[in-house]
């Protein structure tokens, strides 16, 4: 189910407002980051416990919510899609009490220097495990748009290290994304130099937009 199809009748909500509501979300999500850095949490080396941390101590906290201006939305982990799929983040829009489909998801993996341009590390783990659940559906794109939160426990270069990516996506061993737009950086985010956009097909021939959040945490790993 694509955006166009979520619209109620006499509710006028369309591709172009999802894409710079999900925009203001991630603002938002960035926020929280810097927070997390200022604050020199301690992390271990557990995507689970990574995400954990930024969403019950920062995502969750409603003083924080309300500074950065998300209040109006809701953040849940390991929500059961109908394929079975357990979705990192769940992001419940305003618009949840008219349609039950609005909502955005955020999948998060870790990212390290190891096995950058191999079919088993954890760069080909963020396209197996990572962009192909949206492209198979196995995820939803009800709203035409949803993101993915790189989090990187080891030095690297990231810039460099999407090139690795982007490498990746034409590598016939790994899963198809149906990319037709490779990993670009996107300016949405002030001052934050690290995230990017790529455009997908899923199985279904419905175009989607993925973007890709990377959060530098090398400095906060025990």
């Amino acid at each position: 189910m694509m955006e166009t199809e979520l619209n109620a009748v006499g509710y006028s909500y369309n591709a172009t407002n999802y894409t710079a509501e999900f925009q203001r979300v991630l603002c938002g999500v960035f926020d929280c980051y810097t927070m997390m850095l200022k604050d020199n949490v301690v992390l271990p080396n557990d995507e689970n416990k990574i995400r954990n941390k930024l969403l019950f101590d920062y995502l969750s906290n409603d003083n924080i919510r309300k500074n950065i201006g998300l209040l109006d939305y809701v953040f849940d982990s390991e929500v059961l899609e109908p394929t079975g799929g357990k979705i990192d983040l769940k992001v419940q829009t305003p618009n949840r009490f008219i349609q039950s489909a609005a909502y955005y998801i955020i999948e998060c993996k870790r990212l390290d220097n190891k096995n950058l341009t191999g079919t088993s590390g954890l760069n080909a783990e963020y396209i197996n495990n990572g962009i192909y659940r949206f492209v198979s559906k196995y995820y939803s794109t009800n709203c035409g748009v949803n993101a993915m939160l790189g989090f990187v426990v080891e030095k690297m270069g990231i810039h460099e290290n999407n090139l690795n990516i982007n490498a990746l996506l034409k590598n016939t061993k790994l899963n198809n994304c149906n990319t037709t737009q490779e990993i670009q950086q996107a300016t949405f985010i002030p001052n934050f130099e690290f995230h990017y956009s790529s455009k997908h097909d899923d199985i279904d021939g419905n175009s989607f937009t993925l973007y890709h959040l990377m959060f530098n945490f090398s400095n906060n790993i025990k």
